[in-house]
């Protein structure tokens, strides 16, 4: 396997790597430790959506208090050795307006069973995109390898 290049992704193209991806993790911290949930998502206007059942810790504790939490995406090729990452920070906040959360609501379908009523975006503060691409030769030339 030949080796690859870690190539920095613009903010523009990191979103719209995680505005593919159907499955992302969102990290938040719960009772002073890191705490991970995989959700799916979309983005919208540059702001990461995800819907939970009422009464979850996301929906009752981070959401509600404006938490700061990271979000993360990925696409890689084990047996490549290609893909990329994505990883967003920002402030979680409940979508409260009825009719922003019902147009969420309906471009968003869960995975998990229950009422999924509650609408959850992230602000992105902090976007951070990396690309394991293939080595690029002396020459420029990428096909080489």
């Amino acid at each position: 396997m030949s080796s690859r290049d870690l190539k920095e992704l613009s903010e523009a193209d990191a979103l719209r790597l995680l505005a593919g991806a159907p499955l992302g993790r969102i990290v938040f911290t719960r009772h002073a430790l890191p705490a991970v949930r995989p959700v799916n998502h979309i983005v919208d206007d540059g702001q990461i959506v995800i819907r939970t059942n009422p009464g979850t810790v996301l929906s009752t504790e981070v959401a509600p208090s404006g938490a700061v939490v990271a979000f993360e995406a990925d696409e890689l090729d084990m047996d490549e050795h290609l893909g990329w990452s994505v990883i967003v920070t920002g402030m979680a906040q409940l979508v409260d307006d009825p009719e922003e959360a019902a147009r969420f609501k309906a471009r968003l379908r869960p995975w998990v069973a229950g009422e999924m009523d509650q609408v959850i975006r992230i602000r992105p503060e902090i976007v951070t995109g990396f690309a394991l691409v293939p080595r690029s030769t002396p020459d420029g030339d990428a096909s080489a390898q």
